[in-house]
């Protein structure tokens, strides 16, 4: 479906006709919040494209709103295997997914991550159990990777990281930190416990307080739906952790997420410089 072009080129097409197939495509991508047929996630600002150029992702095509072609086509001139398509700004507002649209439209291929290696090291693995916004799960993804987190899981019921607001949200972290999606609970809750990680729900009643907990072993946190939670079957595997507040009784969920995050980051570089003041 996406015309290639020849290495080491950067070619530049236009689209006239909103029967395109690129662009009934690109709109059935963006509509579903899947990828593409032939396994391409939709980027939509000029920053994502940035982050996904810094992050070595390939991309397949550019589609650029006429009125901004030049600057995008100043951003790709580096890329090898690059198809510039430009579009009538009519038509291309048409597509996106914004109302705030910048012009700019990229098929990029997503990273491609084994179990393994989100449990890599002493790991810390954020698990999305149900959580449905967009906007949560893609701050907590870009928290995850800011904290040091080894990796993400978004269990079945989550909405996919490659909806384009999931991926704005992340500002680029999807395209560097480790993550599988559809994971069923089953699945994830084997993983878990082969290798032997100490689970953690975020829950505002929980049994422990954050302080309380040892977030420098290998561990995982999971965080549940907006509405409803972590789901029965994955508490049964976890501890559940409060966070102590005043004057409210519970945090969003991406909020909370980030909060267990950095204390895990602030346990572990504490952790870090107590072993190196120990081995002087």
């Amino acid at each position: 479906m996406i015309q290639h072009t020849t290495p080491g080129t950067l070619t530049s097409r236009k689209i006239t006709s909103a029967k395109n197939p690129l662009l009934r495509e690109v709109r059935r991508a963006l509509t579903r919040g899947e990828l593409t047929a032939d396994g391409c996630c939709i980027v939509e600002t000029f920053h994502l494209l940035e982050e996904a150029i810094r992050s070595n992702r390939p991309i397949r095509a550019v589609l650029a709103a006429e009125s901004v072609g030049t600057a995008v086509a100043t951003h790709v001139k580096g890329l090898r295997h690059t198809q510039v398509q430009v579009v009538p700004d009519e038509l291309f507002q048409a597509v996106v997914s914004t109302e705030s649209a910048q012009g700019v439209i990229a098929l990029v291929e997503p990273p491609s991550w084994t179990v393994d290696e989100l449990f890599r090291g002493t790991s810390f693995v954020l698990i999305l159990d149900g959580v449905q916004d967009p906007g949560n799960a893609g701050t907590m993804v870009r928290t995850a990777e800011a904290f040091g987190a080894t990796g993400a899981m978004f269990l079945k019921g989550s909405v996919s990281p490659f909806n384009a607001k999931t991926l704005r949200a992340s500002a680029g972290s999807l395209f560097r930190l480790p993550f599988l999606h559809t994971v069923d609970a089953d699945v994830a809750r084997a993983a878990l416990q082969q290798r032997r990680v100490d689970v953690y729900a975020a829950d505002p009643h929980g049994e422990k307080s954050l302080q309380q907990v040892d977030l420098t072993r290998r561990c995982a946190l999971l965080v549940g739906s907006e509405a409803h939670g972590v789901s029965a079957k994955m508490r049964g595997c976890a501890l559940d952790v409060r966070i102590p507040t005043a004057g409210v009784e519970s945090l969003n969920a991406a909020v909370a997420a980030s909060v267990i995050l950095y204390e895990a980051a602030r346990q572990r570089m504490l952790a870090a410089g107590k072993h190196t003041r120990e081995s002087v």
